[in-house]
């Protein structure tokens, strides 16, 4: 089958699956879950959403949704909010590199993790997609695009937000092996698009470097794709993912200076020519971070960060293509279409 055949097919398959059927998302009001929820609600489906009483309500305003105020991390808010659900996508996350206490973010993503897939069990829920991260993955030492099948352990994996990823698809692997939960695995890998409203970290540098206040950078790559299309993944590995396994939802390796190159040809700016040594970031990254536990805002630049930096992020989805008939439109699209955004959420001003 043609590569347009096979999407064709795929789109199909999402449309007969969705339409009338009754579908759960978390995360809703942040980035990649607000996506989700938008690509749900083009198909038919009866869509409620699980928010936090504290989120912010800026993403949900478009959407025809029943709305659930709780916490991923509560047992008895989950038993609710699943209650006559067929699907269930499981998009919440705390995405952050840098927190006061960073076992938080561990706490935060395991119980999210155990108290969603314990609920989902319970409920008797058809289906389920749960939303990792390729940071749970090991990348390979001579530089070439990761893949699924190289997995990171959590005493591999650098910072909380990684490790948390990790211990957390851990977690709902095993309960797949030991109780049957039908849980299917999708890996994004960097997002960028509209609705990013808090920003993510990798919103915070198109911000930065589309207003002029990032003139260096490192020697670092990413695998950067449109946030619409790892929602229309997380559609398709409902459709036609395999229980149990990961699928990673990129887009394009791009090297950090030819996206900063890109950012400041949309936005008009000279893009930024000081390539930095690493190494003596790291005395400023202790010090942003001094800074973050007095004021309590989240850093630019952090320890964490760095240690990623170190490495090309570079990821393949040809599983996601061949299986479930995946395909990312040019990060560049990606781009403009995040600019956009921030410029008329006022971001850019």
């Amino acid at each position: 089958m043609s590569e347009a055949a096979s999407a064709t097919a795929s789109a199909k398959d999402v449309a007969s699956l969705l339409r009338g059927a009754s579908v759960l998302v978390t995360g809703a009001s942040g980035f990649v879950g607000s996506a989700v929820a938008h690509a749900v609600q083009g198909h038919g489906a009866r869509l409620r959403l699980l928010v936090r009483r504290e989120s912010p309500r800026t993403n949900l305003q478009s959407l025809e949704a029943e709305v659930v105020t709780g916490d991923v991390r509560d047992p008895a808010a989950m038993a609710e909010a699943l209650t006559g659900v067929r699907f269930f996508f499981h998009v919440a996350a705390d995405y952050r590199l840098w927190a006061r206490d960073p076992e938080e973010i561990v706490r935060n993503n395991l119980a999210g993790a155990g108290a969603t897939m314990e609920a989902a069990l319970a409920a008797g829920v058809e289906r389920v997609v749960y939303t990792s991260s390729v940071a749970t993955l090991r990348l390979r030492p001579d530089g070439a695009p990761a893949d699924e099948s190289l997995s990171l352990s959590e005493a591999e994996a650098p910072g909380a937000y990684k490790r948390s990823k990790v211990a957390a698809e851990a977690l709902v692997l095993r309960l797949v092996r030991e109780r049957g939960l039908p849980a299917v695995i999708v890996s994004p890998s960097t997002p960028i698009g509209p609705r990013d409203v808090r920003p993510t970290p990798t919103g915070r540098i198109l911000v930065e470097a589309a207003t002029g206040r990032m003139p260096a950078f490192v020697e670092t790559g990413l695998n950067l794709v449109h946030v619409d299309d790892v929602a229309q993944g997380h559609l398709l590995a409902l459709a036609r993912g395999r229980i149990g396994e990961r699928y990673i939802l990129g887009g394009q390796d791009v090297s950090l200076q030819d996206l900063l190159a890109q950012i400041a040809a949309f936005s008009g700016r000279r893009p930024p020519s000081v390539k930095l040594p690493i190494g003596p970031l790291q005395p400023l990254a202790e010090v942003a971070e001094l800074i973050g536990r007095i004021t309590g805002r989240e850093p630019f630049l952090t320890r964490d960060s760095l240690k990623m930096a170190q490495h090309h992020m570079y990821f393949t989805s040809a599983k996601a293509q061949a299986e479930l008939g995946y395909a990312a439109r040019p990060y560049r699209e990606a781009v403009a279409d995040a600019l956009a955004w921030f410029q008329a959420a006022g971001y850019l001003s």
